[in-house]
Parts: C-alpha cells; sequence; structure tokens
C-alpha cells in the first residue's frame, strides 16, 4: 500500500511506515494530481485541497486529514468517485482552549476588568466549544452558548440565539465550522448584521475559520467602537491576510490556535487510526509529543502559570512584525505543550 503525506505533518515520520509499503511526503501545496496518482490513500492537512482536479483518475481510496475541519475535501465528488475519508474532530480541542485562556488572562490585564462575573457567548458548541465552556467557568465568567444544530438535534433549552449572544456578551468566541450556504450557513456568521447587534463593545475572537467573520465588516465595528478589541487567529484569504486587521487586533496569530504539541499528536495519531480503520490493518499507532525543556513551572500565582506555559503574544508579535511568513511561522511552529506536561507550584492555585 502506498501513502502520500503532508511533510508538514507532525511526528508522522516512522509511524506511518509501520502501517505502509511505500510512503511519499510531499508539502501540503504540492499535492498534484501526478502525486497521488498511483496512491493508496491520502493523509492531508486543511493546504491540500482533495477535489475531483487533484483525485480524478488516481488510485485513492482513503483520504485521511489530521484537523477537525474539511472543508478543504470535497466531500460530494468523493462520495460520487467512491472514496472515503475521515477527519480527526477534537483533535485540538484542549489546544485551542489552552490559546482561548491566556488570550483572556492577557486581555484582563490589558482592559483592566475582571473576566469573573463576565458574559462569555460561545458560538458553537462542539469539542472545542465545551473546552471553551470549562475555560470560562474556571475563570468565573457567565456563559451563553449558540449552536443551532445540537440545539435541533437535542431540544436543549440551554442554547440561545445569535442575537442573545450579541446583545449580552462581553467576550464573543467562534467555534464553528465552516458551511458555505448549507442549512446552517456559517459564511460571514459573523456579518455587519452581527456586528450591528452587539451591545457591550465585547472582545471579538476567531479561533475557527477566517471565512466565518467578514473582515471588512469587523474592520468597520472595530473602527466604529461596536467591537473593543478583538483576538484573530483565522483569516480570511490565507495566508495573504488583512493588514489593516493585523495591526488593528489585540492579538493576531497564524492560524496555530490547535497547534500545541498535545493536539498535533493527537491529529497525526487519529489520522494513522483511521487509515489502519479503514484497510483493516492491525497496529499501534502511538504518538508521544516530545517534552517541554523544563517541566517545572514556579509562579506567584496560576495566571502566571498559565502564561508562563503559553503566551500568545509570542506568536502575535511574530506575525505583526513579518506578516509575509505567516505559513513559515504555521509550518515551523516551535513546540508548545499543555498544562498536563508541567508540574506547576503556584503560591496560590486558584484563579482570582
Amino acid at each position: 500500500m502506498k501513502i502520500v503525506v503532508d511533510s508538514n505533518i507532525p511526528y508522522i515520520k516512522g509511524a506511518v511506515e509501520q502501517i505502509a509499503d511505500e510512503v511519499d511526503y510531499v508539502p501540503g501545496c504540492g499535492f498534484s494530481p501526478q502525486t497521488v496518482a498511483d496512491a493508496d490513500a491520502l493523509i492531508v492537512r486543511t493546504r491540500t485541497r482533495c477535489d475531483r482536479s487533484l483525485l480524478e483518475g488516481s488510485k485513492v481510496r482513503f483520504i485521511a486529514t489530521a484537523t477537525i475541519g474539511f472543508d478543504h475535501i470535497d466531500v460530494d465528488y468523493c462520495r460520487r468517485a467512491g472514496i472515503a475519508w475521515a477527519n480527526a474532530p477534537g483533535c485540538n480541542a484542549s489546544s485551542v482552549g489552552q490559546y482561548v485562556q491566556s488570550a483572556l488572562l492577557l486581555w484582563e490585564r490589558r482592559a483592566g476588568r475582571l473576566l469573573r462575573g463576565q458574559t462569555l457567548g460561545i458560538v458553537g458548541a462542539g469539542h472545542v466549544g465545551r473546552c471553551v465552556e470549562s475555560v470560562g467557568r474556571r475563570l468565573g465568567m457567565r456563559i451563553l452558548l449558540n449552536d443551532p444544530p445540537r440545539q435541533e438535534r437535542e431540544g436543549d433549552s440551554r442554547f440561545v440565539s445569535l442575537e442573545q449572544i450579541a446583545r449580552e456578551s462581553d467576550v464573543v468566541s467562534f467555534h464553528v465550522p465552516l458551511d458555505r450556504g448549507g442549512r446552517h450557513n456559517t459564511f460571514h456568521l459573523a456579518d455587519k448584521d452581527f456586528f450591528g447587534n452587539l451591545r457591550r463593545r465585547p472582545l471579538f475572537m476567531n479561533t475557527s475559520r477566517g471565512e466565518v467573520a467578514d473582515t471588512a465588516a469587523l474592520l468597520d465595528a472595530l473602527a466604529s467602537g461596536q467591537v473593543g478589541d478583538a483576538v484573530v487567529d483565522t483569516w480570511e484569504d490565507e495566508p495573504c491576510i488583512s493588514r489593516a486587521l493585523l495591526e488593528r487586533a489585540f492579538i493576531t496569530t497564524p492560524h496555530i490556535a490547535g497547534y500545541s504539541a498535545d493536539g498535533k499528536a493527537n491529529a497525526t495519531r487519529m489520522a494513522l487510526e483511521s487509515v489502519c480503520r479503514f484497510f483493516h490493518i492491525s497496529a499501534t499507532c502511538h504518538i508521544e509529543p516530545p517534552q517541554p525543556p523544563c517541566r517545572v513551572i514556579e509562579a506567584a500565582d496560576w495566571t502566571e502559570a498559565s502564561l508562563r506555559i503559553y503566551n500568545p503574544q509570542t506568536d502575535s508579535r511574530a506575525l505583526k512584525s513579518h506578516p509575509e511568513w505567516f505559513e513559515r511561522l504555521r509550518n515551523n511552529y516551535p513546540l508548545r505543550r499543555e498544562w498536563g506536561a508541567y508540574e506547576v507550584r503556584c503560591e496560590r492555585q486558584a484563579y482570582s
């Protein structure tokens, strides 16, 4: 069996060779009809568009994407062509939760107002949204959840409308998949009308997909004061991002909120496991990220410890200084471990 693999997928080299007879590594943007023609399976990320122009005439029977999102896979074409696929739902949910937590703690310092008692509106309550909900509750925030598909399936009264999110939230965080024109369209879900309904000049956060937010509308909302500040990790037209939004937003990062080593290891493992399931291969796919250089964190309090483990300002400064390095910064992202990789010693354990 031959597998063509995105060469930027971490921790996969050496592991995929245990389940395939032949492995070719190709940069995410370098997949072509020629490179996949005789492949049985592909393991990709979001940079590889898997559609008819790539796949027609190939031997490909299965695509594994080491990502939560799958809008880069033309699922209708794959169904017609008999090509199965799998994504990695929830693989980096805790990583995004870590990013949101650190961004909120930084904003608390910047705004000079405690997070405790403020309202966090979460749009999209899937794997990531639930992690962000846990973060908000840990910080003592009031939580509002918006998720129409889940509300329809579960009939749960705890979900609220997008209009209520806009009216009552001090922080709005988006965690939805990109759905263009479907029944639950999320393309430009945060648009001029949404921003016009905001009442509390909230912090706006987007770590889902860039196209979920209308960039022009967000810039107008920042200029008019409808949005107090912004944290932007995902962008329209990546990697050719809006320089105006880059300059105006508080924290700006190159689509790396889910890029902890732990999340990457989870995604790689899940991709390999999906290949094994499809091809009925018996193998153990154990992926262990490297240990951090220093495992012991000594800090005065929980906030300081959290920001010493991960401070998104470092990534933000790098992108603001070199926006033309968007892909370089993303593809060469340094080791970042989550809380569980550390022994944390704090004088004051609880958030206050």
